[in-house]
C-alpha cells in the first residue's frame, strides 16, 4: 500500500514551487509589454544610495520592452532656497507651471518625489542651489544658483 503522507510531503512543495514560478514568469511577461509597469517595478526595486541609476527602456526583436540598468550617475547635492506646500488639487505639473518651471526642472529640484502620490502639505522645492566649483577662490566650493533649462538663454 502506498504511503499517502509521504506522497503529500513531496507533492505539496512541488505544487507550491510551480505556482511561484508561474507567477514570476507571468509578471515578467506582462512587464515586458508594459513600459509603465516596468518603470514602476524598477523604481520600487531601486534603493536610495545618493547616486542615480540610469535606466534604459528599449524594444526587443519581438516588439516587447526591455529595461536595462546602467552605471550609477553621481547626483549633486541640492540646497533648496524656495519651497511650496502642496494644496488640495495640485499636481506636480500644476505646481511647476504655477512657479514658471518646466516639468523636468521641477523633478530635478525634487529628485525623490513620487509624482503619482503627492499629498496635501507635502513640501516641494521650487528653487535650489548646488555645491560646485566656481571661480570665487581656488580650492573652495561655492554655492551657485541652478538656472532652470527653461530660463537659460
Amino acid at each position: 500500500m502506498a504511503n499517502h503522507g509521504a506522497a503529500a510531503i513531496i507533492l505539496i512543495p512541488s505544487l507550491l514551487m510551480a505556482v511561484a514560478l508561474s507567477r514570476v514568469d507571468a509578471r515578467l511577461t506582462a512587464m515586458r509589454h508594459n513600459v509603465a509597469a516596468a518603470l514602476r517595478w524598477a523604481k520600487a526595486s531601486v534603493r536610495p544610495t545618493g547616486r542615480s541609476t540610469r535606466l534604459t527602456v528599449r524594444r526587443d526583436a519581438n516588439g516587447g520592452y526591455l529595461l536595462e540598468k546602467g552605471a550609477p550617475v553621481p547626483v549633486p547635492e541640492l540646497t533648496c532656497n524656495k519651497v511650496h506646500g502642496v494644496q488640495a488639487g495640485e499636481t506636480c505639473s500644476s505646481v511647476a507651471q504655477g512657479s514658471g518651471l518646466s516639468q523636468d526642472d521641477f523633478l530635478g529640484f525634487n529628485p525623490n518625489i513620487n509624482y503619482e502620490k503627492m499629498f496635501i502639505g507635502h513640501w516641494v522645492c521650487l528653487e535650489a542651489t548646488s555645491a560646485r566649483l566656481s571661480a570665487c577662490m581656488p580650492g573652495l566650493i561655492c554655492a551657485a544658483p541652478l538656472v532652470p533649462a527653461s530660463r537659460r538663454r
